[in-house]
Formats: structure tokens, C-alpha cells, sequence
């Protein structure tokens, strides 16, 4: 995948990447928000010790240098820091604002804390200063667009310090006093552009340098372009890029000296970079590799990485520090791309490059995950007919592709679902999103992602009126609320489910909402209407002639007339169980269904029959080759020799036991001890 661009971005926990050498000026700034840290704040004015940390605030407009500002004094200062430097941005390059929810999940995860999949904003916020208190952490929120989102944020540890970037003042917030950015000064910001050009154009002619300073008004992103644009002329005079700059603006006061800048430098563009550039601005969080520059322009792989390497050099675009090509675009000029691309390409046009986009990473997603599955034949012959260039060279680079692209993956899903005119392709998309990552990481890891991704299909179903697609996303939502502990949340999610397959006429989708709700019920205790719905869920089986479906569900109402101390009801229905299974010639579920007779039969002090239903049960177990199983099944065994008064007998039951998993635990390194609790846990959840 050597064509491929991948991102690193989102919040570290680290040391930020990038060369203190190349930061200019801003003396003052500095000595300022040092001195900033030492004041003393209102609460220890009145003798109150501070209950949150101090907060301090660097102001500015996009593109003055303000995030450049807060890395310099994050450098200066993280020593005084030893938990970290804590990193994330507030709002996506089109100004969006990122949820607070979302970033204070990103900001557990930079802790390598787990934040529960799904979990509301109030939570995930109230778990991020229960992580942060005690600790001495810079937070630097960058980004930020506006005080709610920086106050919901704040940890309550006083020795902590957060560092915020926005555009304006944090109202709200208080005892925090901006650091309000002009322009650079002008010795500074003559040495920006001399970095672009050389000394000797400055040094002949230090008087254009300077009008050409005036003409940008020290905007560092505007002198970035102006020294891009002559580094790429070399012949071409600093007087006459200041000259055309100040006409422009004598012209008329439209705009700002950046839009007059970044006007210049594109109308000198060829005609398929400037194309490249203007619809960069439809590409996911401003994230780019070179196939999301292809699929956009619709050029080849290779042209489009040219392209974004020439952009870079004229500072249009930003090359991110990253295993495989990447690259961003500068927030401050993103709407100016928008807006380019707006008003100079049509709007079916923007419409088709938002449709070869996804698809472009429908293939990628399809490959990522039929790299994981060469052991068929199938697969290998998929994955072989794919073109060259989405084709990954083997598992781990598929895997590492996913990790590093996870920002921009979610970025296109939420941008293809607010599109609304690509629901097919969001659909797509999607699916093969959430088999990537169940693929690559598994669903546990995977969860809080596609918690996200679930959601987005829910919308998409809603809106169109998709009742299957609705229904299959609720259950998916219903079950993480589940195995995350919101099970009142989970049941209304079961509830909705039911309704949206029943819409559909899907009898899968009714029946696994069926048993969803009565699971959800069994998990709230309440085992009357877990049995009712089990058994709802159960005719619909039987119904539809699914036997080994209906036994398992015959084990589950067991289950729950096992929790109720309904003991007959409970035998009866394992008994039919165990019927179905060896019906279906399910030899492991068969001797898994006995062992759970044996042990309802025990709690009924039943022992002889349990005795007979165990010693069946350790055959069935022996045809299954489960030798932990067996190794349960003989403790069972011991004990029910116990209780009949034959404690010779269990001994020798426990030592075959014993027997067993030593010899099974040599072999995956596993302790006897280890391996009897777990058959013992095994033993009694087999049917939960």
C-alpha cells in the first residue's frame, strides 16, 4: 500500500511532533501566559483553595498562529507536568463543533482508560475528571468554539492546567483573562518568508520585504503562501508580489489579507491543481491521503500524490507526520476552498466526487477486510480481482491502514449520512466499516465506534423509511447498551426493534427482538415476563420449523424458571432442550443441555437423578472431545456423590477432575486452578 495515505491525528498523550526551531517571535505572548500560570486566581485572592484548574485562554482568528503559539508553551512548560500533555480539537476544519461527548472519549482513550460504548456525554465527561483528579495533566483544547464546551471539559484537580485556543473570548468561564494574537512583527515575519525564499532576494531588496509584511498584516498563514508562492519563482521579484497585494487591496476592502493571498496564489495555479485544491474541501475532517485526492479529482493514485506534495511546498496543504503519506488542510482555509468550490464547480460536479469518494472507500474498507480472510478460496479470488492499488500486501498492514484512517472513516460515514443524497453508498459504506473493524479488532474493542456507526445507519433508515435497516440497527445498539449495563436502555431499544421488523415483515428480526426483550427482562429480574417473551420468541421458531433455534430457546426459559425457583418448570423445559439438540445431532449442546439438567436437578434435591443425568452427560461430553466440560461434569459428579453420603466416591470424581485439567492446562498454559474455576463458571452459565 505504498500509494496509501494514512492519519495519525487525534489526541496523545506525548510530546508534540515538531521542530521548536521554526517558531518566530511572540516574546511577549509568552512571557504573558507564563506569568499567567503564576497568578494567583480569584479563590486563593479570597482565601479559597482553587476546585478546578486554572485555564488559559490564546485568542485569535484562524490562521494567526495561535495553535503554534499554544504548542510553544506547552514545550516551555510540560516539565512542570509529569501526567502528560493531553491533546484534542474542538471543532472540525469546516468550524462543526466536535461533541463534547465524543472528545472527552477521545481524551479517556489518551489516557488508555475505557470509556463504555454508547455511554451518555454526562458520564463520559464525569469519568474524565474522575481520572484527571489527583493528577498533575495539561490539557491543551484546541479548537474551541465556545465556553460550554471548554467548562464541561475542566477537571476538577487545581493542579492541573488547560490550555485553550479559540477564536474569541470564553464567556462564562471564570477568572480567565485572553491573550488576544495580531499580527507577527515584522522582523519575524520578514524571517518567515526569508525561510521561503533565501536571503539574497531579502537582503537586495529588505524594503519590499517589509511592504510585502504590510500587505499581509503579519498574518502567518498569508506569509506562509506569499513565501510559498515565490519559493515556487524563483526569478520573481519580492517587490512585485508586495506590489499586486497592496493593488489588491487599493482595489477594494473585500476580504482579508489572507483571502487576498490565498486568491493570488490559486489563480496561478494549473488548472488540475487548483481543481485538486478546491474539492480537497469535501475531503472528511480535512484528512487527506492520496486515494481521497484520486477518487475526488478522479485522476490516478500517482498524479494525485504529486499534486498534494506541490501543494504542500506553497503551503496550501500541511504534510502530517505519519507512517504513510498524509496530508491536512489548514482550518483558516478551508472555507475559502469551500467557497472556491462553491461558486466554480457545479453542483453535480461536487456531488459526483462526494459519490467516487465513498466509493473509493467502500473498496478500501472490502479489501481492508478480505485480507483477513485468505484462508478461503473464495476470498483469495475476491480479493485477486480487486484493482492494484486498493489491495493491502497483507493483514497487518490492512490493520494499521484501519487504526490510522479510524478518524477520517467516521468523519466520511457522519458526512455521507448528512449528505442525504448518498444514502446508498452511506449504506454501504458503513456495512463494510463496521466489518473491517469487527474483522480487525474485534467486536469488544471495536465497540464504541460501532456504537457511532449503528447510530448513523439508524438516521439513514429513519429518513428513508428502511424498516429491516431500522430494525437490524436497533437491535446492534440494543445489544452494546446491554453488555455496557444500560439494560432499561437496551429493552426500549428491543421494543423499537420488534415494531420496525414486524414493519418489515422480517421473522428474523421479530424473533431476535423477541428473545432480545425477554433477556433484557431476565437481566432486570423480573423472570415472568423473561419467560413470557423466551417463549413468544419460541413459537415463532417452532413455527418456522427452526429446531435447533427452539431448543436453545427451551434452554433459555429454563434458565429463567431456574432464577425464579420454579424448579419443575425449569426441568421440563431442559429436558425439551436437550430433546432438540439430539434431534439435530448437536453432540456438544446435547452434553451441555444434560449438564444443566443435572445441575437444575440438583437444586431440586433430586441427587439420584442428577447422579444419572450427569454420569449421561460426562459420555455425551467425552463424544464432544470438551474436556473441560468433563472436568466440570466430574466435580458435579463429587458433589452429588456428597450429598449421598459418599464422600469415597466424590474423591476419586475430584481427582479425575483434577487429572483433566492438568492435562488440559499443559497444553494452553492455563494453571488446574485457573481451569477449574473456569469450568465451574462455564458450568453454570452454558445457558444464560
Amino acid at each position: 500500500m505504498t500509494d496509501q495515505a494514512v492519519d495519525t491525528g487525534g489526541v496523545r498523550l506525548s510530546a508534540h511532533e515538531g521542530a521548536h526551531d521554526h517558531f518566530l517571535g511572540r516574546t511577549r505572548e509568552l512571557k504573558e501566559l507564563r506569568a499567567d500560570i503564576e497568578r494567583a486566581g480569584l479563590d486563593t485572592l479570597s482565601g479559597r483553595k482553587a476546585p478546578r484548574a486554572r485555564v488559559l485562554l490564546i485568542a485569535g482568528r484562524p490562521g494567526s498562529g495561535r495553535t503554534a503559539l499554544a504548542e510553544q508553551l506547552v514545550r516551555q512548560i510540560e516539565d512542570r507536568y509529569p501526567d502528560g500533555v493531553l491533546r484534542t480539537r474542538l471543532s472540525e476544519p469546516d468550524g462543526t463543533p466536535v461533541p463534547v461527548g465524543r472528545a472527552a472519549r477521545d481524551l479517556l482513550a489518551a489516557l488508555e482508560l475505557p470509556a463504555p460504548a454508547g455511554a451518555a456525554e454526562d458520564d463520559l465527561t464525569e469519568a474524565l475528571r474522575t481520572a484527571l483528579a489527583g493528577r498533575r495533566a495539561l490539557l491543551l483544547l484546541d479548537d474551541a468554539a465556545g465556553a460550554e464546551q471548554v467548562d464541561a471539559l475542566l477537571p476538577e484537580a487545581p493542579d492541573c492546567l488547560v490550555l485553550a485556543v479559540s477564536a474569541g473570548p470564553l464567556t462564562g468561564i471564570a477568572d480567565v483573562r485572553p491573550c488576544t494574537l495580531g499580527g507577527l512583527d515584522t522582523k519575524s515575519a520578514v524571517e518567515l518568508i526569508t525561510r521561503f525564499t533565501g536571503t539574497v532576494r531579502i537582503t537586495v531588496d529588505p524594503r519590499s520585504a517589509e511592504s510585502l509584511v504590510e500587505a499581509c498584516q503579519g498574518h502567518p498563514t498569508a506569509l506562509v503562501l506569499a513565501g510559498g508562492w515565490l519559493a515556487a519563482r524563483p526569478k520573481a521579484a519580492v517587490s512585485d508580489l508586495a506590489k499586486r497585494l497592496h493593488m489588491a487591496a487599493d482595489d477594494g476592502p473585500e476580504g482579508t489579507p489572507l483571502a487576498r493571498v490565498f486568491r493570488h496564489v490559486l489563480g496561478d495555479l494549473p488548472g488540475p491543481a487548483a481543481r485538486i485544491l478546491r474539492l480537497l474541501s469535501l475531503a472528511p475532517a480535512g484528512l487527506i491521503d492520496p486515494h481521497t485526492a484520486s477518487a475526488l479529482a478522479g485522476c490516478s493514485v500517482s498524479a494525485a500524490r504529486a499534486g498534494l506534495d506541490e501543494l504542500v511546498a506553497l503551503g496550501l496543504l500541511r504534510a502530517v507526520d505519519s507512517p504513510l503519506p498524509q496530508y491536512d488542510v489548514p482550518g483558516c482555509l478551508h472555507p475559502l476552498l469551500r467557497a472556491c468550490a462553491e461558486s466554480q464547480e457545479r453542483p453535480a460536479e461536487l456531488q459526483l466526487a462526494r459519490a467516487r469518494m465513498l466509493e473509493r472507500t467502500v473498496r478500501l474498507l472490502q479489501s481492508c477486510r478480505a485480507i483477513t480472510e485468505t484462508d478461503s478460496q473464495q476470498a483469495r479470488e475476491k480479493l485477486s480481482a480487486m484493482p492494484p492499488e486498493v489491495r493491502f500486501p497483507n493483514p497487518r498492514a490492512a490493520a494499521d491502514w484501519l487504526r490510522i484512517r479510524r478518524p477520517a472513516l467516521l468523519a466520511c460515514a457522519r458526512l455521507a449520512v448528512a449528505d442525504g443524497e448518498l444514502d446508498t453508498l452511506a449504506r454501504r459504506l458503513m456495512s463494510q466499516l463496521v466489518r473491517a473493524m469487527v474483522a480487525h479488532e474485534g467486536t469488544q474493542a471495536a465497540a464504541p465506534d460501532l456504537y457511532e456507526v449503528h447510530s448513523l445507519v439508524l438516521d439513514v433508515a429513519k429518513r428513508r423509511g428502511l424498516a429491516r435497516e431500522e430494525a437490524a440497527a436497533l437491535l446492534n445498539l440494543g445489544d452494546v447498551d446491554a453488555q455496557t449495563g444500560r439494560t432499561q436502555d437496551a429493552l426500549a431499544r428491543y421494543r423499537l426493534a420488534l415494531s420496525a421488523g414486524r414493519r418489515a415483515n422480517d421473522p428474523y428480526a421479530t424473533g431476535r427482538a423477541m428473545e432480545s426483550v425477554g433477556g433484557a427482562y431476565q437481566e432486570l429480574g423480573d423472570y415472568e415476563r423473561a419467560t413470557d417473551w423466551f417463549g413468544r420468541a419460541l413459537a415463532e421458531r417452532l413455527a418456522r420449523g427452526e429446531r435447533e433455534q427452539a431448543a436453545r430457546l427451551y434452554g433459555r426459559i429454563a434458565t429463567a424458571h431456574t432464577y425464579a425457583g420454579r424448579y419443575g418448570e425449569a426441568l421440563r423445559n431442559w429436558r425439551a432442550a436437550v430433546a432438540g439438540y439430539r434431534r439435530g445431532a448437536d453432540v456438544a449442546a446435547h452434553a451441555r443441555a444434560l449438564s444443566e439438567l443435572a445441575r437444575v436437578q440438583e437444586y431440586a434435591g433430586r441427587f439420584e437423578e442428577s447422579l444419572r443425568t450427569c454420569l449421561e452427560a460426562v459420555e455425551w461430553a467425552r463424544r464432544a472431545e470438551d474436556v473441560r466440560l468433563q472436568a466440570a461434569l466430574q466435580l458435579r459428579l463429587a458433589d452429588t456423590l456428597d450429598h449421598l453420603g459418599d464422600p469415597a466416591a466424590a474423591r476419586l470424581h475430584r481427582a479425575a477432575a483434577g487429572r483433566m485439567l492438568e492435562e488440559e492446562g499443559s497444553e494452553d498454559g492455563t494453571s488446574p486452578k485457573q481451569d477449574a474455576d473456569a469450568c465451574e463458571i462455564r458450568s453454570a452459565s452454558s445457558e444464560d
